[in-house]
């Protein structure tokens, strides 16, 4: 990537500008949410460049389901907090 090749961002940007139809059509909650979803891939920008796929998108949807799964994981253990001593609450993998 650099001279002959996009470099990554390039990629990124060019990925995102490809949705932006499909953004359009979404509803605004919608595109604030699939916003968000670029928003996190871009912060693994760096360490999509080390992944050297054939489809760079796939690493950054790889991004996406990264930083959701932080999300849930975060979400389940202020759920946890709320709940305390429940053995029937499904323990996280991450733990």
């Amino acid at each position: 990537m650099g001279r002959t090749l996009p470099s990554i961002t390039q990629f990124f940007l060019q990925g995102q500008q490809s949705y932006a139809r499909f953004r359009r059509a979404l509803r605004r909650i919608d595109q604030r949410a699939l916003d968000d979803l670029f928003a996190a891939a871009h912060n693994h920008l760096a360490a999509t460049a080390y992944a050297a796929h054939a489809l760079p998108f796939e690493i950054f949807l790889v991004a996406m389901l990264i930083e959701e799964h932080k999300e849930i994981d975060r979400l389940r253990q202020q759920i946890r907090g709320l709940l305390p001593g429940d053995p029937d609450w499904p323990a996280g993998e991450g733990e």
